[in-house]
């Protein structure tokens, strides 16, 4: 008996191994569930199931059974779906109890031509993908395999498609198209996943792609993929019109990048964007950039309108208000001479921080310390921040050789200076350092101020130092002055209100035993300033001013009276030559007088004494006289200077000699000339009018001279004895 319950109990157990087999395997062939399974599956989201012979089996993984069948005819919502075949997953218990209950579908699909799933459109979610399915999608293939879990009421309760799209044709935005692109796809109710992207866009080759999309609670998309891009102008100018919507983009002429990409984007329930971030890494083998303004400097005559690229490392993200980027590699104003170049740029908002760091090879010049650079290679760090209209400069360092020049920590609002922390410069000609501590020090070896005096007479309407209040030291050793004179031990104390000296005093020394002295002051009560510049050489402090061009020699008093609208200034100048001085020799040479030979051959016209009157008023410069006294000649003129136009007029007197020889006429020489005087009769009257460098003169012989005239050398004449 034991044997035979033995026996018994091993059949069986063969009996199921055999029957496992057979329906993991090649199953078995029955039609007595296809009417069951077909009006179950009609319930289910109103899908029609058509069955011809079926297979009954059993899933080895799942241990689950299920039914499966080829080439069945399945219509969705009364459109055919081209399936390859079909496997339906039951519910064992509900076999026992002959209430079938199905748990999942697998539908394989035949390969189809993409533009069929318009038909199909109205199983997806949202209604955009709908949209590109049935408007920009013009062709492809498609091979996919559909899960459809149901539940115990025959319910849909999710679905999982995956499959591969191959060479795949869309338009996506203004002629913007992906061509004979491949991927493979994974799909539930939430959920779509695409990778293995492989394609074109347009003139972009697309490699290494994928896209996630989560549809919960509206849709988050995530993509990464690589892009080779090759672009020439004729390509750039294909994409203008899609340029529009990115202005920078249109600058670039030539790229030729290989760059890797990620894509966030975040839309709710309405497809309205709430969060994204865009970023781009990647090399930039070679590019061409047409800036829409050119790039110029006043410290450069150079203008640069495009620059190049080459083996530029960059990195870009782009979130919501706010962009950053990082780059380093080359760069060329010319395609010929690349340089190093580092970028960082980080704008958020309305603020923006940028790190540079290149090098260059163009010209420099720097007129307040007479520091030129023409083809050697610099290089320039810039460290800035700026917000709306306030602009802080944490540190600028330029180098050239042994050549250093480093400001840091100034701080600009509306171009205007806020404070500052420390500079320094170190050339050829300089080297000295500005701190901006309780007082503004400045102290040095050596400064170079042959241009200081063409830099302070540029005109500028705003002063940008006007909220710097100090009081300041100024320290110099070594001084360079215009005409290669030396100032040395030059101190200076003073202070500065609204950007403008208000007390000065300082002395300097040229030199065998000539000095510079400067003081100014200012009466509290009536807010006008006293300035006084007193020295034993006075070309240094003329060079710049045409009008005393040729001028040599002699001792220079400068006094002004400075207030908030106007200026009262004198200047003078005691025993001066003028050597080579054109409009003097012009004068005399139509005069036909003496005196021309001295000055034309370089000995010099000698002058006794220079006194010029004159009133500044905004741009006006009003020469209320100006009077030069000399044996071989003397001058009395009046004028003006406004928008670089000079006019003057006024009497000349020469030949000295000549006019002695005419007052010895018995009673008409003592009644035109008197002997005190012992000038005049012979003079002439001239105009001068005209613009910087061309200024046009006119001359007229006169038989006697104004009273005035003659008022002044007596005046002059009495203060001298």
């Amino acid at each position: 008996m034991r044997k035979i319950v033995i026996n018994l109990i091993l059949f069986v157990f063969i009996s199921l191994i055999f029957l496992f087999v057979i329906l993991s395997s090649i199953g078995i062939e029955t039609n007595k569930f296809n009417k069951l399974i077909a009006e179950r599956v009609s319930k289910t989201k109103k899908i029609d199931l058509d069955l011809e012979t079926i297979k009954f089996k059993i899933d080895a993984k799942q241990l689950s059974l299920f039914l499966e069948t080829r080439n069945p005819k399945i219509k969705y919502r009364g459109v055919t779906i081209p399936a390859q075949n079909v496997k339906v997953y039951i519910n064992f218990i509900s076999l026992i109890k002959s209430d079938v209950k199905l748990k999942k579908i697998n539908l394989i699909l035949k390969e189809l031509d993409i533009v069929q799933l318009n038909k199909l459109s109205l199983m997806i979610k949202p209604s955009n993908f709908k949209s590109i399915l049935n408007n920009k999608i013009k062709k492809g293939k498609l091979v996919s395999e559909i899960e459809i879990f149901i539940t115990e009421e025959g319910l849909l309760k999710n679905f999982i498609a995956k499959g591969k799209v191959k060479n795949l044709e869309a338009e996506l935005i203004d002629d913007l198209k992906i061509r004979k692109t491949n991927f493979d796809f994974f799909a539930d109710q939430n959920d779509i996943l695409i990778k293995n992207i492989y394609g074109n866009l347009e003139d972009i080759k697309l490699s290494n792609g994928d896209i996630k999309l989560n549809l919960e609670n509206g849709v988050k998309l995530n993509s990464n993929f690589n892009s080779i891009i090759d672009f020439n102008e004729k390509i750039v100018s294909k994409y203008s019109k899609l340029f529009d919507e990115f202005k920078f983009l249109q600058n670039f002429k030539t790229l030729k990048a290989d760059l890797s990409n990620n894509i966030f984007i975040d839309l709710d329930n309405t497809y309205k964007v709430k969060d994204y971030n865009y970023s781009i890494s990647g090399n930039i083998e070679k590019s061409k950039l047409e800036l829409a303004n050119s790039l110029k400097s006043s410290f450069t005559q150079e203008e640069f309108k495009t620059i190049y690229f080459s083996d530029l490392q960059i990195k870009t993200i782009f979130i919501p208000k706010n962009i950053k980027l990082f780059s380093k590699g080359k760069y060329s104003f010319n395609d010929l001479d690349y340089l190093n170049i580092d970028l960082e740029n980080n704008l958020e908002n309305d603020f923006l921080k940028l790190k540079l760091d290149f090098d260059f090879k163009n010209s420099v010049n720097l007129d307040l310390i007479n520091y030129k650079k023409t083809n050697t290679i610099a290089n320039l760090y810039l460290d800035l921040e700026k917000k709306k209209e306030n602009i802080k400069i944490n540190e600028l360092n330029f180098k050239e050789g042994k050549n250093l020049i480093s400001i840091r920590h100034f701080e600009f609002f509306k171009n205007k200076l806020q404070s500052f922390k420390d500079v320094e410069v170190i050339t050829k000609n300089n080297n000295f350092k500005i701190q901006n501590k309780k007082k503004i020090s400045i102290k040095g070896n050596k400064f170079d101020a042959t241009n200081l005096a063409k830099f302070l007479n540029k005109k500028n309407d705003e002063n940008s130092l006007q909220n710097i209040n100090k009081e300041i030291e100024i320290d110099f050793k070594n001084i360079r002055a215009p005409m290669s004179e030396t100032l040395e031990n030059f101190r200076l104390i003073g202070e500065i209100k609204k950007g403008k000296f208000v007390k000065i005093s300082s002395k300097g020394d040229f030199g065998g035993n000539n000095f510079l002295d400067i003081s100014m002051k200012q009466d509290n009560r009536t807010n006008k300033k006293y300035l006084e510049i007193f020295s034993d050489l006075s070309r240094p402090l003329l060079t710049e001013y045409s009008f005393f061009n040729g001028l040599y020699g002699g001792k220079l008093l400068f006094t002004s009276v400075i207030d908030d609208k106007k200026s009262i200034s004198k200047l003078k100048i005691e025993k001066f030559k003028v050597v080579n001085a054109p409009g003097v020799i012009k004068l005399l040479s139509l005069a036909d007088l003496g005196g021309l030979a001295d000055l034309a051959k370089g000995d010099g016209l000698s002058f006794d004494l220079l006194e010029i009157n004159m009133e500044k008023n905004n741009n006006i410069l009003k020469l209320n006289e100006i009077l030069a006294l000399g044996p071989s000649m003397s001058v009395l003129m009046e004028g003006y200077q406004e928008n670089n136009i000079t006019s003057l007029r006024g009497t000349l007197v020469p030949a000295k000699t000549l006019n002695k020889m005419i007052s010895k006429i018995p009673v008409i020489g003592n009644i035109v000339i008197p002997k005190e005087v012992g000038e005049g009769l012979f003079g002439i009257s001239f105009k001068m009018k005209g613009p910087k460098g061309d200024i046009k003169t006119t001359i007229n012989p006169i038989r006697t001279l104004t009273p005035r005239f003659i008022q002044k050398i007596i005046e002059k004449k009495e203060l001298s004895k």
